[in-house]
């Protein structure tokens, strides 16, 4: 069990803890369009404590190569001496542009920061063209593509010191990750499960900073990983004699595997049923092997599975949702906690329209009805979702 002497403060996210990455492995097979991991983290010895239904936030640090080019283009060598905001200690621009600020997502501040340090001619016009208010949806749309290096680029007559620059960046943010493994089963580890993003936008490849900081740069075996415990309120029922429906395709499933592992392990009596989903069943079903193993041996009741590319029309779990939606019903009826993590733009608000479908057909409810009834549900916290 973790453990932490009295004398230290405890690890949270003013102070991660630093800890050891100890598995790093492929949870696509080859052929995916995805990269989708498996990452367990070490956490013996540092007092962290986590519950079912909590995440794991991880600082990540930016990539040495794009550390540089945005030193090579503030014609900077990244020993200067800088001075975060809020902060009474000075820190090498490199350190800062390594573990302390966002490479990404420039905002107008920084267009107006670089007017206003002095530029020639035409690169003031570009400027103020960028910063009308008639230009508005232009500019955030330009600047959503871009990256602070990408601006010194654009706009090669304008300069600012380290100093003034970095006082136009956001901090790196720490990432927060659903996790993927039991307290009761794991509780020196926590387990994660992360698509890997990498994308190409404005002529340029880019990357998810933590995701690919876990997959690509953070070493294995080292207490190099700073990470904390960020409490939830999703999380399962105190009655174990409670069932479950859960919908969590992709890395959604993450939770889930944490629910069954912890619901076993306890000797758990409600019924599991699973809705999971992803794009080829050869290539993208996350630890198939292990809810294939559950459900023979009878620890889970129910699994509906959704390929959207596996056949000429697309399947996804809210379809597999409706298509069982008399049984879903009766679950709920019968006390059924439902349990919802993923994508929220797209999938869980499919799946929230086809709840109060099922809610009017199988209940005879009026529209009206419906939503009382599913608002009842989030009161009673028998409908609960954790959504990014």
């Amino acid at each position: 069990m973790s453990t932490i002497s009295e004398d230290k403060p405890p690890h949270d996210k003013n102070n991660p803890f630093p800890a050891r990455l100890t598995e790093n492995w492929l949870l696509s097979k080859e052929g995916s369009i995805k990269d989708t991991r498996h990452f367990v983290v070490d956490i013996k010895d540092s007092g962290l404590v986590y519950t079912c239904g909590d995440s794991l936030g991880v600082y990540p640090a930016n990539k040495s190569e794009n550390v540089q080019e945005l030193l090579d283009v503030l014609s900077a060598s990244g020993e200067d001496m800088v001075r975060l905001p809020k902060s009474e200690e000075d820190i090498s621009l490199r350190e800062a542009l390594t573990h302390k600020l966002s490479l990404a997502q420039p905002t107008k501040k920084v267009l107006k920061a670089l007017l206003e340090g002095g530029v020639e001619e035409e690169t003031k016009n570009l400027l103020e063209e960028k910063l009308a208010p008639e230009n508005n949806e232009q500019t955030k749309e330009y600047l959503e593509n871009r990256e602070f290096a990408d601006l010194l680029l654009d706009f090669p007559g304008a300069q600012l010191s380290p100093q003034d620059f970095i006082l136009n960046m956001r901090k790196l943010m720490p990432r927060l990750y659903s996790i993927a493994s039991s307290p009761t089963v794991y509780p020196d580890e926590i387990h994660l499960t992360i698509a890997v993003v990498r994308y190409h936008t404005n002529g340029r490849d880019r990357v998810g900073v933590c995701s690919t900081y876990l997959a690509d740069r953070a070493p294995l075996e080292e207490s190099c990983v700073p990470v904390f415990v960020a409490k939830s309120h999703f999380g399962l029922p105190a009655d174990d004699s409670a069932d479950l429906i859960m919908v969590g395709p992709g890395t959604g499933i993450a939770p889930f595997r944490a629910f069954l592992q912890e619901r076993i392990a306890r000797g758990a009596t409600g019924r599991s049923w699973i809705f999971f989903g992803d794009q080829h069943l050869e290539t993208d079903y996350l630890y198939g092997d292990e809810f294939e193993k559950y459900l023979a041996e009878g620890h889970l009741d129910r699994l509906d599975l959704a390929w959207s590319r596996d056949q000429d029309y697309k399947i996804y779990v809210q379809d597999k949702v409706l298509e069982n939606a008399a049984e879903f019903w009766q679950w709920l009826q019968d006390g059924a906690y439902f349990y919802v993590c993923g994508d929220a733009k797209r999938m869980a608000k499919d799946v929230n329209a086809a709840l109060h479908q099922i809610a009017r057909e199988q209940g005879g409810m009026s529209e009206e009805e419906a939503i009382a009834w599913v608002k009842n549900l989030k009161k009673e916290k028998r409908y609960q979702r954790d959504v990014y």
